[in-house]
């Protein structure tokens, strides 16, 4: 591509989008940026406190529970306190917890220590998706939240390679380091970010914020379809960083084999994430889940013909043209669904699928690995993203594109909300 249509391209991009966009993106780098806690965590550990693989992978559980609990409540506070309270007790309290880390030698302490640091930081999740969807408007948003997630994988690539260095001469520098920049976070968002939230209106009256409850949320079929799909989705991706290494590893793979071959995962993200968003965002989003769910499901099933490090590295191609286009079309799609004034519970919804898929995949890809081998998990991968497509096919025939979703089969019902809210949202 010619510098100059490269250039246009990156500036249609990023054009258009309000400034308080930009600064909560700016967060969301910083954040990442500093994320060397989970990335090293087994390493800490097993290596520098000696303690077990089992323990480890307690460890690592409690971080994923407190993470999977918080979704929720990350919810809930970003609507009833607002998206910025939310984003500032949640980031503050990740500084601290994860200084605290740094310094606890008990293993209970470790362990609840983790638990706290998984909860604080995935709180702030359901708050950061729903502000993006107050501030910016309905037809850029696929672009925001791609653009959002091509931050997330910047800062985690960066991350990862400077925390080895960073592990080398102290394990106790990265758990400050990355403590110092979510507290940059929380300052940054407190002197920069104003609350987003919308604010009742004399006709909605008591029916907003606390009038979508998350009963609401559980008895919206539509809604908690999706999130199943997600979760489906989302025990495939999981693989990418549980049953890939494992399976390469009973291959007699070195772990530099792998962390080649899942290398080209961050690598393209950070490069095609721009130009396939300009390429998905005025398209149809069932196509796209569709397609995005079930080239998932067969990019990783793939991998059970995969002999070499090249061979697996196009497999994670695929799996990650998949993982491009679904990440914002599907973040999207959670936000037309939404209520206007539930968009924290729901999105905290959404975001405990993540969460849950983080803590059941180990478990079953494991399982499957030794009871079967890895060639079964790759085809139960092939047919979870064929079940995955096949649920948004169905889910979304009767779904327009063209309407907003709350006016046509998803505002709350009559009896929670006045007439007039419902033709408003």
């Amino acid at each position: 591509m010619p510098a100059t249509t490269l250039g246009r391209a990156v500036r249609e991009t990023v054009s258009g989008l309000p400034r308080e966009f930009w600064w909560l993106w700016t967060s969301t780098l910083v954040n990442r940026l500093g994320g060397f806690v989970a990335t090293f965590m087994a390493l800490y550990l097993t290596l520098d406190r000696g303690y077990s693989a089992s323990y480890a992978g307690l460890v690592a559980s409690l971080h994923g529970l407190g993470g999977v609990l918080s979704s929720l409540a990350g919810g809930v506070m970003a609507d009833r306190l607002g998206r910025r309270p939310t984003l500032l007790v949640a980031q503050a309290s990740t500084a601290v917890a994860v200084a605290l880390l740094g310094f606890v030698r008990d293993p209970v302490a470790i362990a609840a220590v983790a638990f706290l640091v998984g909860a604080a930081s995935n709180a702030s999740r359901p708050a950061v998706q729903a502000m993006m969807a107050d501030i910016v408007r309905p037809e850029d948003r696929v672009r925001a939240f791609s653009l959002n997630y091509w931050a997330i994988n910047l800062g985690f690539a960066v991350s990862s390679m400077a925390a080895g260095f960073i592990a080398e001469v102290s394990y106790r520098a990265g758990f400050l380091i990355e403590a110092g920049m979510t507290m940059a976070c929380a300052i940054l968002v407190f002197v920069k970010l104003p609350e987003s939230r919308p604010t009742a209106t004399a006709t909605a009256g008591k029916h907003t914020g606390d009038g979508v409850g998350l009963g609401t949320v559980l008895r919206d079929g539509r809604f908690m379809s999706v999130v199943g799909l997600s979760f489906l989705v989302a025990l495939i991706f999981q693989q990418g960083s549980i049953g890939l290494p494992v399976a390469m590893g009973a291959a007699g793979f070195t772990p530099a084999d792998y962390g080649l071959a899942i290398a080209v995962n961050g690598v393209l993200i950070v490069a095609l994430q721009i130009p396939v968003t300009r390429f998905i965002e005025h398209r149809d989003p069932r196509r796209l889940l569709v397609v995005s769910s079930v080239l998932a499901g067969y990019g990783f099933g793939l991998t059970a013909f995969a002999g070499s490090v090249g061979v697996i590295a196009l497999t994670v191609c695929v799996w990650t043209l998949a993982e491009i286009v679904n990440a914002p079309t599907q973040t999207g799609l959670v936000v037309r669904l939404s209520p206007t004034h539930g968009r924290g519970r729901y999105q905290g919804m959404y975001a405990m699928s993540w969460s849950v898929a983080a803590l059941v995949a180990p478990l079953t890809s494991g399982f499957v690995i030794d009871r079967w081998g890895a060639e079964w998990l790759w085809g139960l991968c092939a047919v979870v993203g064929t079940v995955a497509g096949v649920g948004y096919w169905v889910l979304m025939r009767g779904l327009s594109m063209t309407e907003p979703v709350r006016e046509e089969v998803r505002a709350v019902d009559h009896e929670q909300l006045g007439e007039s809210e419902v033709r408003a949202v």
